[in-house]
């Protein structure tokens, strides 16, 4: 169960020509593959490009009607493989998957497609997840695009263009015989807006047409003495391929900014941008009175919605009547100016070049950043005012202008600190998550056998290093928590620990890390974190989820398949919420003298997901007047003791304090706000913990039957009549 349905909106994909399309930008990638003539689409769920997987699979009926082939890969490096389908066949296919985590999993697959090339289109959609929003180290694909010659397209971020660089994209792969890169930042994912959608195509050699035609070229199979001509190809015959197609396509685009003359004026100096970043440039061009909202620039602009290869005749067209150009390139290193430096000094060029002089080495260019780098090299070469003929009048003001006006308005009261005004909020675990109580039963057992190393792995169990957990030291990619203690392995009084998810499991842990202990002998931990679902990347199914699939196979255990590759101490905790099991059982397996890998698969559904299916029916009965029943933990304020031991070894967002009611006691006391789901963990932590007797759990009835409004009567009479006489008690002993 995917954490958002598409399945109205995907309704929009059958548009046809003519038809105005209005939605997401995910949505109109999909839309632009239909216009493609794509045979066959693959990938791996991941924010900014998850929702794209999600559109997809809602859209099978669709691709069906067209022959589409869509496949949930278990890797990036699957979904990346299965564009061998385009090297031997005229077939266009697409694959998606996160960078740049994404492109590292797949980069085997990319570099040896990259080397072979293609004959049918082959598009990878890179969801480009640098910046403040990010997720993950900060990294960028240009890298990979130029290691491997993998042209990357970075279209501005508006659905026409997005739409426009599928299509030129595949069009390009066909022309140059390369795969190509479409990276989309977060924003361009899930910007809303229109344009004009085209006919759905099927593609016209479908995927049964290979496989009863089947086709082989031995000179694509990168093998020696291939592979040495692949890297003359490559330069001599594919690069002078797609430079030709990116020239004559113009993709790659020239505004020329307000005409003038004289000294000074704003059209001999430029700015060279990626198309990706091309809204920003522009928001910060108006802020300084240099542009409209129309998007009308006084600078004349260079927009790259191919970022490589640069292209040298355009580069040279662009400077060479100008005195200076700002490259605004995101990210380090700066690839783009370097290559443009080079290209501007071998034609002779003399146009001064700037970029990371002017702007941040590194992090994402905001439009606050941008505004900052731009006043600085407009000050630089003196564009003072600028002769403007927009559509429709604007003031212009000056650069300085600008800056007195903000130094004029500016509140010049010193502001504290934000650490100093505001507590720290890091990331944590939903309300009721079933991964809240592995963690805290580490905590607990580690009181009694002391602290052990712990390699953590991508996924919602690594919020556990986190506080209030604390637990975790390294973790080096999806699925390798139990590779990343591989070294840790020998005779020694405590074990290391290791810890996966479900989805790692399946993407990547059970070669990589239980193979591998089981093969070298490993006496180690790795806990399984078994949730039902990639619940990091929204909620997908996956091979080990009980949810029934009509278009997957689900259902398959991951203890069958630990012990399949040799692991022979494997156990299972149905419920994670049993507190004592899991500390028994965690004990268990950190003590006991049997040798070799151990595996500890904890099993409970994903909360969310388990809200997001339960809630609408709960709903729908109320409504119907049916008799619903819900679980809620509270906590009675007289017997509290503020030792608060719940909310330390549990960190549920539902847990609070509030004031004591007992006048001779400061300390506060726990609440349980109404978030609460009912799961039980925050009293099960309170008895391991300190045996605190204040927790009850209450079941809050919708609709009541009669039987229930009878027992809540006698229940009320018995206990008012318990609260007069101790109330009559305490009054006979008041002074």
């Amino acid at each position: 169960m995917a954490e958002r349905s598409f399945v109205e909106e995907v309704k929009k994909l059958r548009l046809g020509a003519g038809e105005v399309f209005s939605g997401e930008g995910i949505l109109a990638v999909t839309k632009a593959l239909l216009e493609s003539g794509v045979a066959y689409v693959a990938g791996y769920q991941g924010a900014p490009i998850s929702h794209l997987m999600d559109v997809l699979a809602d859209a099978q009926d669709i691709l069906a009607d067209h022959g589409i082939r869509f496949e949930n890969s278990a890797s990036e490096a699957t979904a990346a493989a299965s564009l061998a389908a385009s090297v031997n066949y005229p077939l266009r296919g697409a694959v998606t998957f996160k960078a740049t985590v994404g492109t590292n999993v797949a980069s085997d697959a990319l570099a040896n497609l990259a080397s072979g090339g293609v004959t049918g289109g082959a598009l990878v959609i890179v969801g480009e997840d640098y910046g403040e929003g990010s997720s993950i180290m900060q990294e960028r694909s240009h890298a990979f695009a130029m290691k491997s010659q993998i042209w990357l397209l970075d279209p501005r971020p508006n659905l026409p263009c997005i739409v426009q660089a599928v299509k030129d994209g595949f069009d390009l792969s066909e022309a140059s015989s390369t795969p190509v890169m479409l990276q989309l930042r977060i924003r361009a994912c899930h910007v809303h807006g229109q344009f004009v959608a085209s006919d759905n195509r099927r593609p016209a050699f479908t995927i049964k047409d290979a496989l009863e035609h089947p086709s082989r070229d031995v000179n694509r199979i990168v093998l020696p003495p291939a592979s040495f001509l692949h890297e003359r190809e490559k330069i001599h015959e594919r690069w002078p391929a797609a430079v030709k197609f990116i020239e004559e396509r113009q993709l790659n685009e020239f505004f020329s900014g307000d005409e003038g003359s004289g000294e000074g004026n704003a059209r001999d100096i430029g700015i060279a941008v990626q198309g990706g970043s091309y809204n920003t440039v522009l928001r910060a061009l108006e802020r300084l009175g240099l542009a409209d909202v129309y998007g009308e620039s006084a600078i004349p602009l260079y927009v790259m919605n191919v970022a490589y290869p640069l292209i040298d005749s355009e580069w040279e067209r662009f400077c060479t009547d100008k005195r200076a150009v700002l490259v605004i390139e995101e990210g380090q290193p700066n690839f783009v100016e370097q290559n443009a430096s080079a290209i501007l000094r071998q034609r002779g060029v003399n146009a001064t070049l700037h970029g990371k002089d002017m702007l941040p080495l590194a992090g994402e260019y905001n439009a606050a950043t941008v505004v900052k780098g731009l006043r600085a090299f407009f000050e630089r070469y003196g564009v003072l005012e600028v002769q403007a003929t927009p559509p429709a009048p604007r003031k212009v003001i000056p650069v300085q202008a600008v800056a007195s006006v903000a130094e004029t308005h500016a509140d010049h009261t010193a502001l504290p600190a934000l650490d100093d005004s505001v507590h720290a909020r890091p990331p944590g675990f939903c309300t009721g998550c079933p991964e809240r109580p592995i963690f805290t039963a580490m905590k607990l057992v580690e009181r009694e056998l002391g602290p052990h190393h712990v390699s953590a792995d991508i996924g919602c169990h690594l919020f556990s290093i986190l506080p209030p957990f604390n637990l975790g030291a390294t973790t080096m990619g999806y699925g390798l928590g139990s590779a990343s203690a591989a070294a840790l392995n020998a005779p020694a009084s405590k074990r290391a620990i290791s810890v996966m998810g479900d989805g790692g499991f399946w993407h990547n842990g059970l070669t990589s890390g239980i193979a591998n202990a089981v093969f070298n002998k490993s006496d180690n931990l790795t806990i399984v974190v078994d949730n039902s679902y990639t619940s990091a990347t929204g909620g997908q199914d996956i091979l080990s989820s009980t949810a029934l699939n009509p278009t997957r196979s689900t259902g398959h255990e991951i203890e069958q398949a630990v012990r399949g590759v040799g692991v022979k101490w494997v156990k299972t905790v149905r419920r994670t919420y049993d507190l004592k099991t899991m500390m028994a059982t965690l004990k268990d397996a950190l003590t006991t003298g049997a040798k070799g890998p151990k595996v500890l698969i904890a099993q409970s559904e994903c909360m969310l997901n388990k809200q997001r299916r339960e809630k609408p029916k709960q709903r729908k009965a109320i409504a119907a007047g049916e008799r619903v029943v819900r679980e809620r933990f509270g906590v009675d304020s007289d017997t509290c003791t503020g030792d608060h031991s719940c909310i330390r070894l549990s960190g549920c967002p539902s847990l609070s304090i509030k004031p004591n009611p007992d006048p001779l006691r400061t300390d506060p006391v726990a609440s349980v706000l109404d978030s609460c789901v009912g799961c039980g963990l925050c009293g099960e932590v309170s008895h391991a913990a300190v045996l605190c007797p204040s927790f009850y759990r209450a079941q809050i009835i919708s609709n009541p039957t009669k039987s229930d409004r009878l027992r809540q009567r006698v229940r009320n009479a018995v206990i008012g009549w318990l609260q007069r006489r101790e109330a009559q008690r305490r009054a006979r002993y008041a002074f």
